[in-house]
């Protein structure tokens, strides 16, 4: 497994997907189609679900089906795995959410993390937004991993693990192009200036986004290439200065 670092979040966390019950899960859901038969099928797009969840307020059955327009979320210990289109998300114990919809059900246009934590892969398709209280990631094809801290005045946390993304903080905006974990804090209140700062990866690992990549029919661009990068928040293949990182040049809108 690959090395992490920790920051306010457990081990276990991490490790969903080496339980059992996800692998016999992670293999029925493929097994079956995906998500284009479940959706066919009328069954659910849940992966699996430990814990208690809400759905829209009301208590979450794993049987349910979750579709955009909805909210989410989910308890202490908790911890949720869906897929909705050609998207895949792991939604982390505390979380609140919503999916706000696009063009079909089966579309999202913004992920609203009010709270809490959710890795996610995105396949291909128009824009769509990940929206948290002190950050906006515009994105396309990718999978990010992106966290809300409210004891720290609900600054976020956002890492583009691969792919293109816009993100925006406060004034600060820039270009993310990343084949390996570059990541982000969006400040609540400016750092030596900026609310668009460096950040090193965090909580969470490659082996979880090469699950929720399989599970969406995707790969991760490290699992294309064959070769692992510097987990360091970088988002390179190989050692790179740190005034390279784009929130060193992040540009005022």
């Amino acid at each position: 497994m690959t090395q992490h670092t920790l920051e306010g979040r457990s081990e276990d966390e991490l490790l969903w997907f080496q339980r059992r019950s996800f692998l016999q899960a992670a293999a029925a859901w493929s097994a079956m189609g995906g998500f284009a038969a479940a959706h066919a099928q009328q069954r659910t797009n849940i992966v699996e679900l430990r814990g208690d969840a809400l759905l829209n307020g009301a208590p979450l059955n794993p049987r349910q089906t979750i579709q955009t327009g909805d909210s989410l979320e989910t308890g202490p210990g908790s911890h949720l795995i869906f897929v909705l289109g050609n998207s895949a998300f792991q939604v982390r114990q505390n979380t609140r959410m919503t999916l706000e919809r696009g063009a079909t059900l089966s579309v999202v246009s913004v992920l609203r993390l009010l709270t809490g934590a959710v890795a996610s892969v995105w396949g291909r398709g128009t824009s769509r937004q990940i929206v948290t209280p002190t950050l906006t990631a515009g994105i396309r094809g990718t999978g990010v991993y992106t966290e809300v801290l409210p004891e720290q005045n609900f600054r976020s946390y956002f890492c583009n693990c691969y792919g293109t993304v816009d993100i925006e903080a406060g004034a600060d905006r820039a270009l993310s192009q990343s084949v390996y974990h570059q990541s982000f804090w969006g400040e609540a209140e400016p750092r030596n200036g900026r609310y668009l700062t460096p950040a090193r990866a965090i909580n969470h690992s490659d082996e979880e986004m090469e699950n929720l990549a399989a599970l969406a029919g995707e790969r991760t661009a490290w699992q294309v290439a064959g070769t692992r990068g510097t987990h360091d928040g970088s988002g390179y293949m190989e050692d790179r200065p740190v005034s390279e990182h784009p929130a060193n040049a992040a540009r005022r809108r």
